[in-house]
């Protein structure tokens, strides 16, 4: 009689029993005050802008870097660095994404990472606030603000990292950064959404 193993069965069950137990902090009072750095894999920003009248067409960014310092005790003393590599740009299209690389565009191999590095946060709300910074993109640099909101903070069941994540949106006009391809049968205003997850350094 042939013997069966249950051991892989019974690991999957743990794993989805730990998933299921795992709950992420509800309160921003209770997030782990210190450094943390972008986890990368799972931080995205999702442009979108009107497409000739027709569509609000979006594109992604990934590969993101960079650090937050955080004390939900002191929130308005928080500082965010982040950059983000130009070329990880993507779109449904693949004639669309080589052409944003192009000096037309993004200029990737000139500036090669749009940065936003915090100069004030201001709550606004238990659970939201508005950060303002300096954010390069194209060789420019502007003030941006985006309205962030906490979303929940615990440890990863996966690889048990300590993990804070927000949501923030902010609106740009790309021809202030010397983006003007097409301007304005493709829209000059930029929406951008962002999902930040964070791990804990110390």
């Amino acid at each position: 009689m042939t013997s069966v193993s249950f051991a892989p069965a019974l690991a999957a069950l743990g794993l989805l029993a730990s998933l299921s137990t795992a709950q992420a902090a509800t309160a921003p009072q209770a997030v782990q005050a210190g450094t943390y750095q972008v986890e990368t894999d799972h931080t995205q920003v999702i442009f979108s802008l009107l497409h000739f009248g027709f569509t609000e067409y979006s594109g992604l960014f990934s590969e993101a870097t960079g650090s937050l310092t955080f004390d939900p005790a002191h929130p308005a003393a928080s500082k965010l660095n982040v950059s983000i590599p130009v070329a990880s740009v993507q779109t449904s299209s693949p004639k669309l994404t080589d052409e944003l690389h192009s000096a037309d565009w993004f200029d990737a191999d000139r500036y090669p990472n749009a940065t936003f590095v915090s100069t004030q946060v201001k709550p606004t709300g238990t659970e939201t606030a508005d950060v303002t910074g300096n954010f390069t993109l194209h060789g420019v640099t502007k003030p941006l603000t985006l309205k962030v909101r906490y979303v929940g903070a615990g440890t990863n069941p996966l690889d048990k990292a300590y993990t804070v994540g927000f949501q923030a949106t902010g609106t740009l006009k790309r021809s202030a950064f010397g983006v003007k391809t097409y301007v304005p049968m493709v829209g000059d205003d930029v929406t951008l959404s962002i999902a930040g997850a964070f791990e804990k350094q110390n």
